[in-house]
């Protein structure tokens, strides 16, 4: 098993983003809102919104974004073949980086759930 993040696990067209935020399928925290939509290519692709209302510092910004992308890299084996938006709703530190990775698992479950029921 890799758990490398090629360019094919990313997210990056805008007809990309359109297609999943026009899904509306959403699950959110005080911390993230995740966007997900079934693709047919067999694995999960990302897509990253962390834009300036959440940090003005693009230091801030860009530490919430690797710490998003590490999470999928070590999980993407597990994820079923969709594809996910994370939006930043809050800007977190290093302090806090435990209780945003909890955050996210949850949310990524949350929808896997979701999926589970409505495709039964």
């Amino acid at each position: 098993m890799t758990y490398r993040f090629r360019r094919v696990h990313r997210l990056l067209k805008t007809d990309e983003f359109s297609s999943v935020f026009s899904l509306r399928q959403a699950r959110s925290t005080a911390l993230f809102q995740v966007y997900a939509r079934p693709n047919d290519l067999g694995h999960a692709r990302l897509g990253l919104v962390v834009g300036k209302k959440v940090h003005k510092r693009a230091v801030r910004r860009n530490y919430i974004k690797r710490t998003v992308r590490e999470w999928f890299r070590l999980n993407q084996a597990s994820l079923p073949a969709q594809d996910y938006i994370v939006r930043a709703k809050l800007a977190f530190s290093r302090a806090d980086r435990a209780e945003a990775v909890i955050a996210l698992s949850t949310l990524f479950a949350k929808l896997a759930r979701c999926r589970a029921s409505s495709s039964s």
